[in-house]
């Protein structure tokens, strides 16, 4: 592809240099009366076109041998990627063979091969590993061990690289359990993955990667609000936490919360489910002739539709609006109470929380109105 477009700079050079002698040769009758210019500026012209051309041919010849040479290059890295898979492969069965396919050695050795497919941008064999280094750990040091998580972390990674948002989803749901199962709610180390475990469940949220409809979206993210609250309530008046750490907690699940309303806001109200039924039973009557000619009062029950449902649903929206907002008017108090009563944070970080109150007291009351409005 280079090569051509070298050809073709040639071609358009050598183009531009012909007309330029054309153009000194219209104009030798101009000058005939000075016929020296005219041979010394077409001598010029055509000395520039051999230069150019021969510039350029140059070009082109140091282009085509750089491209030789980076095949040259591929060709052997990708002779010395095949040799080093096939060794690792074979060092692995040899492995396999002597310990057994679960022997806690495996762990490295199959992070190490996953680690090798990673660098040379092979996901789904990294992934294929790193899933056969979780089965090692989880046998060999148990279902709620510490090993998991390093291989979790990378297990993730790499599922996001693949954009499996569902085994992504999945894997962080296990690291939660484990680290749930081996640190207390007040530990750092617990407290660290619930930001990292809700960071990901509000960007699957707000980019809905799983394709959810209304439903599954308003769900997902009541129960991360549900446990922002759960940890929140947990370790606020635990003296051993510190305040970042449940500023944070608080911040994201206002952010959870704003995401939650915005999504209720924006939601068509037949979309919810009203408290009244939808379909009501109705009796009705009319008289008919028998076969006699006598007039009978015959009657016959219908189902229509209940006029009282279209307004439960309204009333449905509007009581998710209110809960969800309430749930943010809390995040704000809370992270006011924070503000009065702190001695842990510096002058910067007591203005940047200050600014976030004062966006959440706006994007609250922006809601509140969009509510309104929408129903």
């Amino acid at each position: 592809m280079r090569i051509r477009e070298s050809s073709l700079m040639v071609a358009l050079l050598i183009r531009l240099c012909l007309s330029s002698v054309i153009l000194l040769g219209m104009a030798t009758s101009l000058w005939a009366q000075q016929p020296d210019v005219v041979e010394n500026e077409a001598a010029v012209g055509i000395d520039l076109l051999v230069k150019v051309k021969a510039a350029a041919e140059a070009e082109q010849r140091a282009q085509a041998q750089a491209d030789e040479e980076k095949q040259a290059r591929d060709r052997a890295r990708s002779l010395e990627i095949s040799r080093e898979l096939l060794l690792r492969q074979q060092a692995l069965e040899n492995m396999r063979s002597e310990l057994g396919i679960y022997d806690p050695a495996l762990l490295e050795a199959y992070s190490d091969f996953a680690g090798f497919y990673n660098e040379i941008e092979d996901y789904e064999n990294a992934v294929k590993l790193f899933t056969d280094a979780l089965q090692v750990a989880r046998i060999s040091a148990g279902l709620d061990s510490e090993t998991q998580l390093p291989v979790l972390v990378n297990l993730i990674d790499l599922n996001r690289e693949l954009e499996a948002w569902q085994e992504v989803d999945d894997l962080h749901a296990l690291s939660l359990h484990i680290n749930s199962r081996l640190y207390p709610l007040t530990d750092s180390r617990y407290l660290a993955y619930a930001e990292i475990y809700g960071s990901w469940k509000l960007e699957l949220l707000r980019d809905n990667l799983l394709q959810q409809n209304f439903r599954g979206l308003a769900n997902d993210a009541s129960d991360l609000s549900e446990f922002y609250e759960r940890i929140i309530v947990g370790i606020e008046d635990q003296p051993d936490v510190g305040v970042n750490n449940l500023l944070h907690l608080v911040s994201d699940k206002a952010q959870a919360d704003l995401a939650l309303a915005r999504s209720v806001a924006s939601t068509p109200v037949s979309a919810f489910e009203g408290l009244a039924s939808r379909f009501i039973t109705q009796t009705r009557c009319q008289n008919v002739r028998t076969t006699s000619g006598a007039i009978v009062r015959q009657c016959y029950n219908v189902q229509v539709e209940n006029p009282r449902y279209r307004q439960s649903q309204r009333d449905a929206k509007q009581s998710a609006m209110n809960r969800h907002t309430r749930d943010i008017v809390r995040s704000i108090e809370r992270l006011e109470t924070i503000r009065a009563t702190t001695t842990e944070l510096s002058a910067a970080q007591l203005r940047e929380l200050d600014n976030q109150i004062v966006q959440l007291q706006t994007q609250s009351e922006q809601l509140r109105r969009a509510g309104r409005r929408l129903l």
